[in-house]
């Protein structure tokens, strides 16, 4: 998912799902999928910023971190939303499930992604005295099973797709930062590729992950795994910031080359859409982009 920087008006970022794509800004979010019958269905629904009822969680790293839950929570109610208009196929998911789905899907990522590649590490930790350089190996293996993961994934027909609405929802994100009027001629001039993709923010957690793992030194193995578990919303925090930094001088060519290893991963993790997926993203875009603008001009005095 990515959001907008903050010179323009609106604050808006997306996520692909089935069909379809979800937009969201700080006040609402909506959802654009292609049904069976090639209408597009757009919902529009409101949305609550957990910061606007306690300012604290907007705070510098923090933020990072309650965006990184609210951002889990929403894309599942999206992605219940987009099978159910392109099945047509009613499926409601209770609080108890989608918690049950989030709290596994946060399991099997830590487990793949920070504690298996800690137990790997052990086989050759009394090998590399050197903290710095046992935590480098360490973090290359843990972006290795990163890259092997995504490398997988795309290759499934079926998420090839929703790589396509993923590259839709990029192009369509950058048309409007562009200040272009977002018609589908518009939009497929633009690169699917984004510096603040969800993509380039899970490759910068991986490489933050190596700085501060090794502020810890080589601690027993059973402290070194609770560590990295208990490290993670330390890690998002200052991966959250990074990128919002890197979104505010997007156009700046040394941000680019810094960033310039997630924007190549990108190159798996979206495809170049047609125009009907163009048209979806547009849609779900300009649904919740003149909502937002309605909402804060009835706020106005």
């Amino acid at each position: 998912m990515i959001g907008m920087p903050e010179s323009c008006k609106q604050q808006i970022g997306g996520q692909a799902v089935i069909e379809g794509v979800m937009m969201k800004s700080r006040h609402f979010w909506s959802v654009a999928v292609r049904k069976p019958n090639q209408e597009i269905s757009t919902s529009l629904h409101h949305l609550n910023p957990a910061s606007d009822k306690y300012p604290f969680l907007g705070w510098v790293f923090i933020r990072g971190i309650v965006s990184l839950v609210e951002t889990m929570s929403l894309g599942f109610k999206a992605l219940g939303l987009s099978v159910n208009e392109a099945t047509e196929e009613e499926v409601q998911f209770s609080r108890k499930e989608m918690a049950i789905s989030i709290i596994l899907a946060v399991v099997f990522a830590v487990g793949i992604f920070f504690v298996l590649p800690t137990l790997i590490g052990r086989t050759f930790s009394e090998r590399f005295p050197s903290a710095l350089i046992y935590n480098l190996l360490e973090g290359l293996i843990r972006i290795g099973f990163f890259l092997v993961y995504v490398v997988v994934i795309s290759a499934i027909r079926d998420v090839k797709r929703l790589f396509q609405y993923h590259g839709a929802e990029h192009k369509t994100i950058q048309a409007y930062e562009m200040g272009q009027e977002l018609t589908v001629e518009n939009i497929k001039k633009f690169s699917r590729l984004h510096v603040r993709c969800g993509t380039s923010f899970l490759f910068i957690v991986m490489l933050v992950a190596i700085f501060v793992f090794a502020l810890l030194g080589k601690p027993p193995m059973a402290l070194r795994i609770l560590s990295r578990v208990l490290l993670i919303p330390v890690i998002a925090g200052i991966s959250f910031e990074l990128i919002k930094l890197a979104g505010k001088f997007s156009q700046n060519r040394a941000v680019n080359v810094l960033f310039l290893p997630g924007l190549l991963l990108q190159k798996l993790t979206t495809r170049e859409p047609d125009e009907g997926q163009l048209e979806v993203a547009s849609k779900s875009f300009l649904k919740v982009l003149e909502a937002e603008e309605q909402w804060q001009k009835n706020k106005e005095p």
